[in-house]
């Protein structure tokens, strides 16, 4: 145990002391700052172009008709797309170009214990990237900071966090195991990012049919829509955690794809073993 909290330990330490963890956090905060701004300017604006749900404006998941706003839709979802692959491309796949993989897979951890604690350490860099934005949930839920009451039913805020945290902890599993197919981090970014755009492209592509172009009516109740929709991350917050719902589908999906792709994670290092 005390072996696999000292690499916990080991990799948070590399992400403060990594440029690019910086310059992840400055592309993050700066998009997540302008949603913020765009999200006030949508509270404050009467009639049509109010928002109903405040986080949906915050994930760039309204005035999907607008190219502004579809553009802050794409600007979103991408760096939530990238984040991870970035923070997940040097944990195996750096480790294999260095030459210092072999070393870890004789140390005294088993490959459970080195997966766990390399997932640990990304996922918890990536909380601490979302945690700035909780300074901006008093003015959005019109919050009365002396008596603590808020002018806006916070379960939505809940509901959409969660989500975040589930959603980016599937990403962040998905990053890792592709890293660990690969000794190229570069290459291990663009895979990571060309298999987390298969949760999301659906989304891109509704957005664009619907929105942008207002012609096609998507049709809810179609098979094509709901399988669609079981695997695109971004339909989930529109219909149902920026909404303030909880949908069961949606977390057996994430928590299944995070412990399968640490299974197939394991799996990649057990066979350099046996190479």
């Amino acid at each position: 145990m005390q072996a696999t909290l000292s690499l916990i330990r080991r990799e948070i330490a590399a992400y403060f002391v990594s440029p690019i963890a910086y310059a992840v956090l400055a592309v993050f905060l700066t998009v997540t700052g302008l949603l913020f701004a765009f999200t006030l300017s949508q509270l404050a604006a009467q009639g049509p172009r109010g928002v109903e749900y405040p986080m949906q404006a915050m994930l760039g998941l309204s005035d999907l008709q607008t190219i502004p706003g579809f553009l802050a839709f794409l600007a979103f979802w991408l760096v939530f797309l990238l984040i991870p692959a970035l923070l997940t491309m040097r944990l195996l796949a750096g480790e294999r170009s260095s030459g210092t993989l072999e070393m870890l897979l004789t140390s005294p951890l088993n490959d459970w214990q080195i997966v766990l604690a390399k997932f640990v350490a990304c996922y918890a860099f990536f909380v601490i990237l979302w945690l700035p934005t909780l300074l901006y949930l008093p003015a959005l839920l019109d919050m009365d900071v002396s008596a603590l009451t808020t002018g806006v039913d916070p379960w939505p805020f809940v509901t959409a966090y969660l989500g975040l945290a589930l959603a980016g902890a599937m990403f962040v599993a998905l990053g890792l195991f592709v890293s660990s197919l690969v000794a190229d981090q570069l290459l291990a970014v663009v895979l990571s990012l060309f298999v987390n755009l298969a949760f999301v492209a659906g989304g891109f592509l509704l957005a664009f049919v619907s929105g942008v172009l207002n012609r096609v009516e998507v049709d809810t109740g179609s098979q094509l829509y709901q399988v669609l929709y079981y695997f695109t991350v971004p339909l989930h917050f529109e219909r149902s955690f920026t909404r303030g719902q909880v949908d069961t589908r949606q977390l057996v999906l994430y928590v299944s794809v995070t412990l399968f792709c640490l299974f197939l994670t394991v799996r990649s290092l057990e066979s350099r073993r046996w190479r």
